[in-house]
């Protein structure tokens, strides 16, 4: 095989590796598939998307990894094939999501303890909708669960990873949202 037909069959292989995977593949799993080193599925990668400049795919850089997905620009056709949509989340819903991104690992006392209001039930709907996941159990009375954010959330935010969270802004949000390690939700109230 020369190697222009090498190069092919790897750029072929590479976009089916983006559409087989359903969601973002990492660089070292696609350079483990392809065989071929890591600089060289970026090259390939490089090329998938000036190759998809006109096109209604891309490949987009999300959550860790590299997918296929649709460009925004044709969202409209893929609304109408796509099945009814779950309805948007709450503002409430919201509140709590972004207490969970940027405190992580959060108990439900402590999202409560920065909302000033029961979360339960809203925890409960992104657990349902894969935004937020249990991450572990906090050591201590009743051992309360521990969340955090999910891939899902990353690929639904268009974020790479949780680095790419829009910083807070004003003193008291800022307050209110930065992690508090090694403090309980008593501690932290105080």
């Amino acid at each position: 095989m020369t190697e222009p037909e090498r190069r092919l069959t790897l750029l072929c292989a590479l976009e089916c590796l983006l559409l087989a995977g359903g969601g973002p593949v990492p660089l070292p799993r696609l350079a483990q598939a392809l065989q071929c080193p890591e600089d060289e599925v970026k090259s390939l990668l490089e090329e998938l998307q000036r190759d998809y400049q006109a096109r209604g795919l891309m490949v987009q850089q999300v959550a860790g990894g590299y997918q296929l997905c649709t460009r925004p620009q044709y969202a409209e056709y893929v609304t109408r094939l796509v099945a009814q949509q779950p309805e948007p989340l709450s503002r409430a819903c919201l509140e709590t999501l972004a207490v969970v991104a940027y405190r992580q690992p959060v108990t439900r006392a402590e999202v409560e303890a920065v909302r000033g209001a029961r979360s339960d039930h809203h925890l409960r709907r992104l657990v349902e909708r894969n935004l937020i996941r249990e991450v572990g159990r906090k050591p201590g009375p009743g051992t309360p669960i521990l969340y955090g954010t999910t891939e899902l959330f990353l690929r639904q935010f268009g974020l790479r990873d949780l680095n790419d969270l829009p910083p807070l802004e004003g003193r008291r949000v800022q307050e209110m949202l930065r992690p508090q390690t090694g403090q309980g939700p008593e501690e932290q109230e105080r």
